[in-house]
């Protein structure tokens, strides 16, 4: 899938990963690129404001090709967090990719053809310390991910999920300790995370690693579980000493 002559949506498109989305896709020729954003009054959280968003989008530039569920927040904390703050991120995290899903699945296939590009995590795959609504949200956000790409591949849709580790941008801000500065250490930059979401788009690759240690990680997960656990925890205590 090559961007050019494209109607593309991203969310979250005012800032990081998805502004740099927004200036490659117009760089390398799309009919339209949309950003949707809190700062123009678009909240990925109301179902209503995603239908909006799909209705005002295909009136006026034609059917969507390329929607990218790009907004994402953090919320720190464990199990203690509360209910609001779990209900908050799990509306953004997860269900604002479902709310896409349903938007512009019934054209798509309709129409016998079209992407969806989420925005996920290296999280998703390993998980995030310091934030369980962080990590279980991205699980979930990849599970659904899964789903949609096995679900309605012989439709003609095709799924990929962008799973970084850190990224210069407002959530990882500039930390002097914890587990956002041992992020810092490889962060890129999110022109770097959209060049790799361009070749990952041109190979239509499910899964899209700007960070590629991450798959190794992943790897390691999932041939020897305790061992990994093991390794998290003592990575854990040390960034706590």
């Amino acid at each position: 899938m090559h961007p050019a002559n494209k109607v593309i949506v991203v969310t979250g498109g005012a800032n990081g990963i998805g502004r740099a989305l927004c200036r490659r896709f117009e760089a390398e020729g799309a009919r339209a690129v949309v950003s949707a954003d809190l700062e123009n009054g678009f909240d990925v959280a109301k179902e209503c404001d995603l239908q909006r968003l799909v209705g005002a989008v295909e009136r006026e530039h034609g059917p969507i090709d390329l929607f990218c569920s790009n907004a994402g927040i953090l919320i720190e904390g464990g199990v203690e967090t509360s209910d609001e703050d779990w209900d908050r991120i799990w509306a953004v995290n997860v269900k604002a990719h479902l709310y896409a899903a349903r938007a512009v699945l019934p054209g798509m296939i309709a129409r016998g053809g079209g992407y969806l590009l989420q925005t996920v995590s290296a999280a998703g795959l390993l998980t995030q310390l310091g934030s369980a609504p962080y990590a279980v949200t991205k699980h979930a956000s990849l599970a659904l991910a899964e789903w949609l790409a096995i679900t309605h591949y012989e439709q003609g849709i095709r799924v990929s999920a962008v799973c970084p580790q850190g990224v210069r941008t407002s959530m990882l801000g500039a930390p002097e300790s914890g587990i956002a500065a041992k992020l810092l250490e490889t962060a890129l930059t999110p022109e770097q995370v959209a060049d790799a979401v361009m070749e990952g788009l041109a190979d239509e690759r499910f899964l899209i690693l700007p960070h590629p240690e991450v798959a190794e990680y992943f790897r390691r997960k999932a041939t020897d579980y305790d061992r990994w656990l093991k390794g998290m925890r003592r990575l854990l205590a040390s960034l706590h000493q």
